[in-house]
């Protein structure tokens, strides 16, 4: 497990995406995720369409189901999931901001709330399918993260993951140019490997189902980021202030960061599809 070297907690996560929510939207979209390209020609718009559709095809999700989207950003996801499978879908973020745009976007059957996932207030066995994409890294407590979709879902539930993951055995200037750093400017309490995600989901009770590293498909979202951040700050005096001049403008410029960490196989991408028992 990658552990940067200043502590981030669940307020610095939410001070970072209130902060820089006008650039996020601008340069990564309403989805706050990667995209999943399968020909390469796909646009951006599709390729995050895809992941998403990817995300929905693996917990084979049925008209009617209760739902939960953990760190459901701008409730984007939820609900393309829940206009195309039907289903309804509990959302929880830790950004206001991202809270109060999906307020003012709604969709019948989805339910945003601003609220950690470690203190849900969920019940029990109450969700058929939960999903989390690119929202686990963000938790203080990823085992925890674990045991709380493990209790809320049903038995017979399932659970998909997108990770952002260390490489297995990541050399040392791997972890000390690369993986620390893009934890302590993205705000990740840490960055788990593949088999410690794996532990932890088998400790919390579930079968892994499946596993699949999406890196190559993915890593691309990181260039078209970049050269829409270069094109804002050239335009956008708020782009600018923010990037140059905020308390999270760190954040912001890491980009090339995350572009070598994929191009020399530093950070993985992973999606986990995770079942509990009947």
């Amino acid at each position: 497990m990658i552990v940067p070297d200043v502590s981030q907690n669940a307020a610095a996560v939410a001070d970072h995406y209130d902060e820089l929510d006008p650039v996020y939207r601008r340069v990564w979209g309403e989805h706050v995720h990667h995209g999943l390209w399968a020909t390469g020609r796909e646009t951006p718009a599709e390729a995050v369409e895809a992941l998403v559709h990817a995300v929905g095809d693996r917990l084979r999700l049925m008209p009617g189901e209760a739902c939960v989207d953990i760190g459901c950003g701008y409730g984007s996801t939820a609900r393309q999931l829940a206009l195309t499978h039907k289903v309804s879908v509990t959302g929880l973020t830790l950004s206001a901001e991202q809270a109060r745009y999906a307020a003012a976007h709604p969709v019948p059957g989805v339910d945003i709330h601003l609220r950690d996932w470690l203190a849900n207030g969920l019940s029990d066995a109450s969700a058929a399918a939960a999903w989390a994409i690119e929202s686990s890294e963000h938790m203080v407590d990823k085992q925890a993260f674990f045991a709380e979709a493990h209790r809320v879902l049903a038995p017979g539930g399932r659970l998909v993951v997108c990770a952002w993951l260390a490489e297995t055995g990541a050399s040392g200037w791997k972890v000390r140019h690369l993986l620390e750093p893009i934890c302590r400017e993205g705000r990740l309490p840490s960055m788990g490997m593949r088999e410690d995600y794996e532990a932890m989901a088998m400790a919390a009770g579930f079968a892994i189902d499946d596993y699949e590293d999406v890196s190559q498909r993915v890593a691309r979202t990181w260039t078209i980021c970049a050269r829409r951040l270069v094109k804002a700050l050239l335009v956008d005096r708020e782009i600018r202030r923010l990037a140059l001049g905020g308390r999270n403008r760190i954040s912001v410029l890491s980009f090339p960061r995350l572009i070598l960490a994929y191009r020399t196989g530093a950070m993985r991408y992973g999606i986990f599809t995770l079942s509990k028992a009947r």
